[in-house]
């Protein structure tokens, strides 16, 4: 019997998306092209495959028995194919899809794209939020192609590397009546603070690091993003505690004090994930060693700027 192998990358979509619509934008084909795919996989399998539901479509038993098979085996020649493939990051044109939280876009994602402007002007990166489930990011079925932040429990067909560490500082206004050149824990517990809500694993660190050292806040205000802040303690007699690497682009703001904060509370780790089908692919190898490379860079802008 002569297969169509055509049809595989359509039936791992669909799988994937739970919905023709999206499912065809992803693939970049028009829905009756879609849904012509859809009728051959159909006759092939002898078995409706998808089928109709409230929000979109759910797959038959056998659909999601051949899922995982025809999912690795697109991997497996995938990882072949990209493995054979020249890369020029100066000619290269692509899209990548990155999965990060807050944190990541506004402190490490600016100075990727400001390095990429100037050696792969045709690589492009295109973000979407993670906050602390692999699974909504499409990480896990290789569709995003990179995960950044703190990730635990990957499972066994990612692969994770450590980026860097990052500590935390605290930022005040820069003529704050009761803040000199430096925050002791007395005046941290008695300030008002403006608490940013970090996303996932970053969340729950902090409040432990702080748990563990005894230090309560009062907490006046909470934001969903690093961007809100600024705005807020410069018009207040609020404190803030912040990840280095952000309070390092917030010193440049002179309304505003970045001080140690009270007693050491550690670091915490910043990763960076991808799926096995990417692990010989010259261009993602590439960009992982691009970003890893302005990691360090930033990292070390940090450490001159907490000096």
């Amino acid at each position: 019997m002569h297969y169509d192998l055509n049809l595989l990358p359509v039936f791992v979509t669909l799988m994937e998306e739970r919905n023709v619509t999206r499912a065809a934008e992803r693939l970049g084909i028009t829905q009756p092209a879609l849904s012509n795919a859809l009728a051959r996989l159909r006759l092939m399998m002898k078995d409706q495959l998808f089928i109709r539901a409230r929000y979109g479509i759910e797959p038959t038993p056998l659909a999601r028995d051949l899922a995982p098979v025809i999912a690795a085996s697109l991997a497996k020649i995938d990882d072949l194919v990209r493995g054979q493939q020249e890369f020029d990051p100066a000619k290269a044109q692509r899209q990548v899809t990155v999965a990060t939280n807050s944190y990541v876009e506004f402190g490490l994602i600016p100075a990727v794209v400001a390095r990429l402007k100037d050696v792969a002007p045709g690589i492009r990166l295109r973000m979407i939020p993670y906050g602390s489930d692999l699974a909504e990011t499409g990480i896990i079925s290789g569709t995003t192609e990179m995960v950044f932040g703190r990730i635990v429990g990957a499972p066994d067909n990612l692969v994770v590397q450590h980026l860097m560490d990052d500590g935390l500082a605290c930022v005040v206004r820069a003529d704050h009546p009761e803040v000199g050149d430096r925050l002791t824990p007395a005046q941290y517990e008695r300030l008002k603070h403006v608490n940013v809500m970090p996303p996932g694993r970053l969340r729950a660190g902090l409040y432990q690091k702080l748990e563990q050292a005894g230090l309560k806040r009062d907490i006046a205000v909470s934001v969903t993003h690093f961007l809100a802040v600024p705005e807020l303690i410069a018009v207040t007699d609020y404190c803030t505690m912040l990840p280095r690497v952000i309070c390092q682009r917030l010193m440049h703001d002179p309304r505003l004090k970045v001080l140690p904060t009270p007693i050491d509370l550690g670091t915490f780790p910043v990763e960076m994930a991808w799926h096995v089908r990417y692990r010989n692919d010259p261009a993602h190898r590439w960009l992982r060693g691009l970003i890893a490379d302005v990691a360090k860079v930033v990292v070390a802008g940090e450490m001159r700027a907490g000096g």
